[in-house]
This record gives C-alpha cells, structure tokens and sequence, in this order.
C-alpha cells in the first residue's frame, strides 16, 4: 500500500497513471507554499508570471483560477522547491525537496 504519491505538475497522481485532472493547489496550500518558501504574493506573481492580483483574490477565496495559471503557479512553487505529494486517507500536502533533488 502506497503511503505517499507524487502529484505531478498538472494535478495528475504519476503513480497511479490517471489522465483525470483533479485541483491539487487549493488556496490554502497556495498560501502554505507561499509560506514554507518565504515568498511574497508579489514575488510569487513575478515567478509565475501572473498579477499578484490573482494570487490575492485566490487566496482570499474570490475567485477560481483557471488550470493554466494554476499549472504556472505549481510550476513556480516546484521550481522554488515545494513538492506537492498525496497522503493517503490525508489529501494533498507539501514538502520541500531535498536539497539538490531539483
């Protein structure tokens, strides 16, 4: 039985080879990523190449984003270091990645 599986970049579980997108970056772990890396809404917006005003409103429950920006957001959070892995019977929830592991 599998513990931990990683979750791709996309939201797709890499273990279990399903095709199905599900949302992995809530705006919770949004702002947990954030946290674990140190980074401003501002210089999330910079790595992401988003409006930090997106980051605001998604992480103050706002609105939705759209699976492009959500896919741009992860892409910066793991580039950064932050990996996102499924725990079984838990949900989603971050880690860093060890260092040269990148």
């Amino acid at each position: 039985m599998t513990y931990m599986a990683y979750i791709g970049q996309y939201g797709w579980n890499e273990i279990m080879g399903q095709g199905a997108r599900e949302t992995i970056l809530t705006p919770a772990l949004c702002r947990a990523a954030r946290g674990l890396l140190d980074w401003t809404q501002a210089e999330l917006a910079a790595k992401a190449s988003v409006s930090r005003s997106t980051i605001r409103d998604y992480e103050g429950l706002n609105h939705e984003i759209h699976r492009a920006t959500e896919a741009q957001l992860r892409l910066a959070f793991e580039k950064g270091g932050v990996r996102f892995v499924e725990i079984e019977g838990a949900g989603t929830g971050l880690c860093l990645s060890p260092a040269g592991s990148l």
